[in-house]
């Protein structure tokens, strides 16, 4: 199973893009707004746009917040009635790419505590896919009183002390990658264990595609111990073609709106 993972992850930013481009029909006319700030030295790129409740939307490995959530229309729906903020990833898209190992881990999470400081938001609504959803999920267990409801996309639970956390911390770098070889190793810091899935209060959701391997890998572990949270699966979907499905951002969307306050 182990195997699996470079097919999962390991794909390029303009075959997504490909992928995605599909699905700029669904997006709404006007473009979010373009942000920058500064966490703790590191600055990160993030889009903002609508009003009302907070959304914040964390995008997967080698992706953007342009393109994993932007192209395909998950912003422009969210933003019907929530105020969005989708980052960048330290590493990623427009953010800084800093050097050495401890740059990235648990700061990738801290940007997202950063970044609801500097907009003066108390608690949101968190979205991750991906590799976004394993930062999600260690948010949450981390940042719980920060959090209104949770939706892991393409993910499940990167449990602490699995061969697929290992796999993290000893996967080589690769030359030509836009990403840096330290985020992919941080990646392991991002593991959680049992009892810190089964603290978790908040209302919590996963949606995976039905050709999707995380299905077995992360999700199938995480539905033995938290059964009480909804797993949907996206027909004829797979991990990457995932979010460019309109039932992907329909499922996102309902699932916030249930969950607002």
């Amino acid at each position: 199973m182990i195997s699996e993972i470079p097919r999962v992850f390991d794909r390029s930013a303009v075959f997504l893009a490909a992928v995605l481009a599909i699905a700029q029909g669904a997006i709404a006319a006007g473009a979010p707004k373009s942000e920058m700030f500064d966490s703790a030295g590191v600055q990160v790129h993030y889009l903002v746009a609508g009003q009302g409740e907070h959304v914040v939307l964390i995008h997967g490995l080698n992706a953007s917040a342009e393109v994993n959530w932007n192209l395909p229309g998950v912003v422009a729906e969210l933003a019907k009635d929530h105020q969005v903020i989708a980052l960048d990833l330290r590493g990623h898209g427009r953010s800084d790419k800093p050097q050495g190992d401890d740059a990235y881990g648990l700061p990738v999470v801290e940007d997202v505590v950063h970044l609801l400081d500097h907009l003066h938001i108390k608690k949101a609504h968190i979205v991750g896919y991906s590799i976004g959803g394993m930062v999600a999920m260690k948010f949450m267990v981390t940042h719980p009183e920060r959090v209104i409801s949770g939706t892991l996309g393409g993910m499940g639970w990167l449990r602490e002390g699995s061969g697929l956390q290992q796999f993290f911390e000893r996967v080589p770098g690769r030359e030509g990658t836009r990403t840096p070889a330290e985020f992919i190793h941080g990646i392991s810091k991002l593991a959680v264990t049992k009892d810190e899935v089964l603290a978790i209060r908040i209302p919590v959701k996963v949606i995976v595609g039905d050709h999707d391997p995380v299905r077995q890998l992360y999700v199938a572990p995480l539905k033995l111990i938290r059964s009480d949270w909804p797993v949907v699966e996206i027909a004829d979907a797979g991990h990457i073609t995932c979010v460019a499905k309109p039932e992907f951002r329909e499922e996102i969307a309902t699932w916030i709106r249930k969950n607002s306050r």
